[in-house]
């Protein structure tokens, strides 16, 4: 069986599909690559970065009427990221959730993140998660939709929609190689090529190779990713592109769940950082791999089409053990374990045909974007649960000294196998009323078919849905602009109430308004956004069934909750001179039920991220920067200790708030080799990654790393 807290959402099939467009609607009509254009205009002009990631329409950020993130190439390199969790830490608006350290969750404005694309093609995250760490290196920048996203998918929660945007062939030579080392025995290698072959063909190749000693006992992580892209100009107004992405991860050491955070009589324990409850024997290895083939064509009178197929597989095969109860203060003993080996096997397949351009009407121009999209999606999942399940720990004063025994396994048995189909039409329409007043109006038709199982639960349903979306961008002055949007959502649900039947669809809304501006020339975008996202139905863990009742002893049950949040955003990004960079922002949250009571109270509602950097180009370019995230403090409720000999009221757990505070210095050593040092979290602190599911495990301590990058 998977862990209680498991969730079968429909994102294997529905967040792949939700395709547009990224390098679809990116051809002009001259042919160019709009992806790589908006990365060149980033160095000139924060304002005219382009995103078509909240309209399915390439929009420059201050014409887009929703908040949108953008994390580029850049900062990546300069402060050293080289996975997505910690990317999106620094992120404004979203919120990194390490329930454990191969599985990752991520929210925003009060609800969990379900939709991640690559290139405007839906990622397919099981259970609308990160398993193991999504390496960098094969991504230009990243871009963060916040809110419902009703046009480009119209199904997930109003949250946000993650875009991750692979770098691409382009029409010079470079290469660019980078070795790094660092604190507990990390070692990276990552090398970079781009050939144009011909005047018509060109090709990028990416190899990163990573491991680490983790800073818990027993966990290390190997990782290696591939990517290759070939562009070719086959005529002017053709381009063929095929590519090829595999990253391959392989952990020891690793957490399913993670540690009790309090004693059976309810007092708190204060473990050291590297404390785990997993073991030596355990592991969770996964190979992900796309293949991708995309022909756009683009007419002489601006309009262009793009037909795109992505194939892509994901492969996990994890030996796991999950620790339960809650230890006695004066023994350290209590705690069990249930351990299990879980291969599965996702493959997914979407085909896509997009068409942009513009329109005039009543003498002026608008644009027009129009697609349909039709995926599938396999899953198949094993469970090899272990003989013994209930593992006893040691006390957990020996823990680190001493391990859990590897138990033995009779043998895997197909647990779920089932298949998602989902059918798209989408389209949004860019409307030039006047000089000052632009609307965006657009809408996602969809239709899911789903068949089979997943742990005695039957998968099959059929649901349909049109979301519709409006939004709007006013003028205020030359470098000023109010915007206003609204959009809704829905979010099919596999979760099963106490009488283990499936809960209806949730369904979400979500309205922004707020005033988007930039200053020096173009140069610094700053906005300010107050929202309202709202999400009724949104299933809740409610509890575990007993083996006495309607469902399978063991797994998880589920309410329905009626969930509104509410909240303001401040945000800012560019430059302040040529030197000196800035980005970051303010989010304030409140997130009520039904009652008007707090509620998802391990979200932080209040955080601050921020990053400089100051480059001195009189010192061989020396580059000084910092990145800084604070949070308010969180809390949950552990209910369950009467089952383990402890009170019957319920105890609250807190996380203060706190900050975390990375620094980096880099230098030009001679022409094409420059140095650099990134120091993350300066002063120590020592901070639970989150109390989501009442458990947890302390954040990374202190680290550094050294890089050495050779461009050319």
């Amino acid at each position: 069986m998977r862990l209680p807290i498991r969730r079968q959402l429909l994102a294997s099939t529905i967040v792949f599909a939700l395709y547009p467009f990224a390098e679809a609607n990116a051809a002009d009509a001259n042919g160019t690559d709009a992806t790589d254009e908006a990365n060149r205009t980033i160095l000139v002009t924060a304002a005219t970065r382009h995103s078509s990631s909240a309209t399915a329409l390439s929009l420059p950020v201050d014409e887009t009427p929703q908040s949108v993130t953008i994390i580029d190439r850049k900062r990546i390199e300069d402060f050293s990221i080289t996975n997505i969790n910690d990317l999106l830490d620094q992120a404004v608006g979203i919120n990194v959730e390490r329930v454990e350290t191969d599985r990752t969750y991520f929210s925003s404005r009060g609800f969990d993140v379900s939709n991640f694309q690559v290139d405007g093609i839906g990622l397919p995250l099981s259970w609308g998660l990160q398993v193991g760490d999504l390496d960098t290196a094969l991504f230009e920048n990243v871009e963060v939709v916040r809110g419902a996203n009703a046009i480009m998918t119209g199904i997930g929660n109003p949250s946000a929609t993650i875009n991750y945007v692979r770098k691409r062939p382009t029409d010079e030579l470079a290469i660019k190689a980078t070795a790094q080392g660092g604190s507990r025995n990390y070692w990276r290698g990552e090398a970079d090529v781009n050939v144009p072959l011909t005047d018509t063909l060109a090709l990028r190749a990416i190899y990163a190779h990573e491991q680490s000693d983790g800073y818990l006992d027993y966990n290390h992580v190997n990782r290696n990713v591939y990517g290759a892209i070939v562009r070719w100009q086959a005529t002017p107004n053709l381009r063929a592109t095929i590519g090829y992405t595999r990253q391959q991860n392989e952990a020891d050491g690793v957490l399913w769940g993670a540690i009790p955070l309090v004693y059976s009589d309810g007092s708190r324990i204060d473990l050291k950082r590297s404390t785990t409850t997993s073991a030596d024997w355990t592991y969770w290895n996964t190979r992900d791999q796309s293949i991708f083939g995309e022909l756009v064509y683009n007419f002489d009178n601006d309009w262009s089409v793009t037909g795109i197929f992505t194939y892509r597989r994901f492969q996990e095969n994890a030996k796991l053990l999950y620790a339960y109860g809650y230890p006695d203060k004066e023994t350290g003993e209590g705690v069990y374990g249930m351990s299990g080996i879980y291969p599965s096997d996702y493959k997914q397949y979407l085909g896509d045909v997009y068409l942009s351009g513009p329109f005039h009407l009543f003498g002026r121009e608008h644009k027009l974007a129009l697609g349909v999209s039709v995926s599938r999606s396999d899953a198949k999942e094993w469970e090899n649960f272990a003989e013994d399940t209930a593992l006893v720990y040691p006390s957990i004063y020996d823990w680190g000294s001493q391990q859990v025994a590897e138990p033995s396994y009779p043998g895997a048995e197909l647990q779920s196998d089932y298949t998602d189909r989902l059918t798209r039409v989408y389209g949004a329409a860019h409307l030039n009323f006047t000089d000052r007043l632009k609307v965006v109006v657009g809408a996602s038709a969809m239709w899911i078919d789903s068949t089979g199982y997943s742990y005695g639960i039957s998968q099959a349903r059929t649901d349909n849905r049109v979301s519709p979306y409006l939004g709007a961008v006013y003028d205020l002055t030359g470098n000023v602009s109010f915007y206003a949007s609204y959009t809704d959502i829905y979010n099919p649900q596999t979760e099963v109430d106490a009488n283990n039947r499936r809960l209806d669809p949730a369904k979400g809304t979500s309205l922004e308004a707020g005033i988007k501006s930039t200053w020096l020339g173009g140069k610094l975008y700053a906005t300010a956004a107050v929202f309202k996202a709202k999400q009724k139905g949104l299933a809740d863990y409610a509890g575990t069934f007993d083996g006495s009742g309607a469902g399978k002893a063991g797994d998880s049950y589920y309410t329905g909750v009626d969930t509104t949040s509410t909240g303001f955003e401040l945000e800012v990004a560019g430059n302040l001179t040529d030197q000196w960079t800035l980005s970051g922002g303010f989010t304030w949250l409140n997130i009520e039920d039904a009652q008007g009571n707090d509620t998802r109270t391990w979200i932080p509602t209040k955080s601050l991220k921020l990053a400089t950097t100051y480059t001195v180009p009189q010192l061989n370019d020396l580059k000084l920067g910092a990145q800084l995230r604070w949070q308010n403090t969180t809390r949950t409720q552990i209910t369950d200790l009467a089952t383990y000999g402890g009170p019957d009221e319920a105890v609250t757990v807190k996380q203060k708030g706190y900050a975390v505070l990375d620094l980096m210095a880099g230098i030009k050593v001679i022409d094409h080799l420059k140095a650099s040092v990134n120091v993350r979290n300066v002063t120590d602190k020592k901070y639970l990654n989150s109390l989501k599911w009442g458990q947890a495990y302390y954040a990374a301590p202190r680290s550094a790393v050294v890089s050495v990058t050779f461009e050319y």
